[in-house]
């Protein structure tokens, strides 16, 4: 994030009479409409080289993102601007000059004598303008779209130019072809062609699908297993403890001795290893998980005891009274008390969480194989949409939500995703953004381009450009009715394509159902959701086809059942209805008898977030 941003005039000129000075205000409001969050200093000094060199440096030092000079860039005696600044710079950045020059050349054959310095101090990027207000709109015109990037990289925001490569990276202007005839608008289907699932059967159709995925396996450091499934039972390769442990603060003695005096022989700590056994009438003071001496078989808890006698400076017990006669084992853990040796620590299937990492690590494992899961590309598709980076929305436009929110989705459960982009809503882009994603995921999610539109392309191109094969093309649900779920060959290797709404809730939905419940088949465990009975906290209206209604959980303090309340409007582009939700309610469909739900309704609820976070 760009927080600071410096525009420098310089100009003798200007100096003299700030009214002149039309490059920096100009300068000014587009850092202003690029930057909008970011603090703005303006100044204007004169051609002047030390001066210059201190104002630089005086921004560099106080942690400025990005200077911006305008004039002095010329040939005439007094334009030292460009050697004030490389008397600053530790690194040049010669790429933005020679840009602004080639596009300078083709508006003007002056622009040859342009001099204009760019490089780095410290965290600081530098760029030099030209001193007229039509040079500088001209010129950041083309440095406007490196800048962000470039202050990210300097900055070493490793985040956000992963994103912004993966973006550049899926622009998805590309000579492909495509099979799908657009130009017959008027003939396009009416109705759909796809029968309508019933949620069962696609569920099905996934499960099947997915359970034939051959495994891949992968090891891991033990932290970076947190959420994956093992592939390999793990046992215990030693007794834990593996030496007769104290349970609690006290005295280590032999059980026969009964109660009594004992001479106290030695102090032994957690991590002291004793050498020497135990003798009749002896006992060590021990610590709570601390080695047992040889011979001793109990601890009598400090509580137990009286002291006897002591050295004169107090530092040193001698004596104590056993005041209960202890049994043998009394408060010691014996060797493999917590885990024998030979114990199955971590099962094959079972998903690693903290406590199992913790007994890894205990029992000494570093390292762990699990199941990889297949590799998910994420592309977005449709003529409206622009990067949610870009500051300012064109006319018509929105900012692409779906890729973020699924990427997030999808790392709340434990799996990573490629962005593959947008893709525009033409055939041959659509090919593109498709061929370019498949070449590095086995599953595909794209979202966008499925309904009835003249623009909904994406289940033509999978049947006609990649001979798809479609298991669903509609299915019976609310919101996510277009829903598709495909299977292609691509490049000899089998593919999964989950292509989605482009409604915002109906790709969350959706991507809950279907596409995380087939990561979780491919990786063996089960893929269905967790139900539990709720009641609604308010009627709710019921709709044609089965819905999958966002809610949260307030429980009942008496224990009763949890009631559930639908946040808000349930519109599948209002994506606030989801903000919050920890359940799907599943709400039946409308029947002829039935179309409201009372409030205290029982329904069913699929556990899809945190209760811990439910009111």
């Amino acid at each position: 994030m760009v927080k600071a941003v410096a525009v420098i005039t310089i100009s003798d000129t200007c100096f003299k009479d700030n009214t002149k000075d039309t490059a920096g205000p100009a300068l000014a409001d587009f850092v202003k409409e690029l930057f909008p969050e970011a603090n703005l200093h303006t100044i204007i000094i004169p051609d002047e080289k030390e001066i210059i060199e201190r104002e630089l440096k005086y921004f560099c030092e106080t942690n400025l993102d990005l200077v911006l000079t305008t004039g002095g860039t010329g040939l005439t005696p007094r334009d030292v601007t460009p050697e004030a600044t490389k008397a600053v710079i530790q690194r040049e950045v010669p790429g933005i000059t020679i840009a602004v020059t080639l596009a300078s050349l083709k508006k003007t054959p002056m622009a040859q004598l342009s001099r204009s310095v760019a490089g780095i101090r410290d965290k600081t990027l530098i760029v030099n303008f030209p001193g007229s207000k039509k040079a500088v709109t001209e010129c950041f015109e083309v440095v406007k779209p490196i800048l962000p990037h470039a202050i990210s990289l300097i900055h070493n925001e490793v985040a956000e130019i992963s994103y912004i490569h993966n973006s550049m990276q899926f622009n998805h202007t590309c000579t492909h072809s495509s099979n799908v005839d657009v130009s017959k608008v008027a003939l396009r289907p009416r109705e759909s062609p796809f029968p309508m699932l019933e949620m069962a059967e696609a569920w099905k159709h996934v499960d099947d699908v997915m359970s034939e995925w051959k495994e891949r396996l992968k090891i891991v450091t033990i932290e970076e297993g947190l959420g994956k499934v093992v592939a390999q039972t793990l046992y215990a390769k030693e007794p834990m403890p593996p030496f007769p442990a104290s349970v609690k603060d006290g005295y280590a003695c032999l059980s026969i001795d009964g109660a009594g005096v004992r001479r106290v022989r030695i102090a032994v700590t957690a991590g002291d290893a004793p050498t020497a056994p135990l003798c009749a009438g002896e006992c060590a003071r021990v610590n709570t998980g601390a080695a047992l001496p040889a011979g001793a078989d109990c601890v009598v808890q400090v509580e137990d005891t009286r002291l006897v006698s002591a050295s004169e400076d107090g530092q040193t017990e001698l004596e104590v009274e056993i005041l209960k006669a202890p049994e043998p084992q009394q408060d010691v853990r014996s060797v493999g008390f917590d885990i024998p040796m030979g114990t199955v620590l971590v099962d094959k299937g079972q998903i690693l969480d903290s406590a199992k990492i913790g007994i890894l690590a205990g029992a000494g494992y570093q390292n762990v194989t699990v199941r990889a899961p297949p590799k998910v590309a994420l592309l977005s598709t449709g003529n409206e949409l622009q990067e949610p980076s870009e500051v300012k929305l064109k006319p018509a436009h929105i900012r692409d939500s779906n890729r973020t929110m699924l990427r997030v989705l999808l790392k709340e459960h434990g799996y990573d995703s490629i962005d593959c982009g947008i893709a525009r809503d033409t055939p041959p882009e659509i090919v593109a953004g498709i061929a370019a994603a498949l070449k590095l995921a086995d599953v595909l999610v794209c979202t966008g381009g499925v309904s009835m539109g003249e623009k909904d392309l994406l289940k033509p191109v999978l049947l006609k450009d990649f001979n798809a094969t479609l298991h669903y093309g509609r299915v019976r649900m609310k919101p996510g009715k277009p829903s598709t779920f495909a299977t292609c060959e691509f490049e000899g290797k089998k593919k999964y394509i989950f292509a989605l709404p482009g409604n915002p809730v109906s790709a969350y939905v959706c991507a809950l159902l279907f596409v995380i419940r087939a990561l979780r088949v491919s990786c063996g465990v089960r893929g269905a959701w967790p139900r539990m009975r709720v009641r609604l906290a308010h009627a709710a209206q019921l709709d044609p086809r089965p819905e999958y209604a966002r809610a949260s959980l307030t429980m009942s303090p008496d224990g009763d059942m949890p009631s559930a309340t639908m946040l808000g409007s349930q519109c599948s582009s209002r994506l606030l209805s989801a903000c919050g939700a920890n359940v799907l309610l599943e709400l039946p469909a409308a029947t002829d008898s039935q179309q409201r739900l009372p409030a205290g309704a029982v329904v069913t609820a699929l556990i899809t977030g945190r209760l811990d976070i439910a009111s």
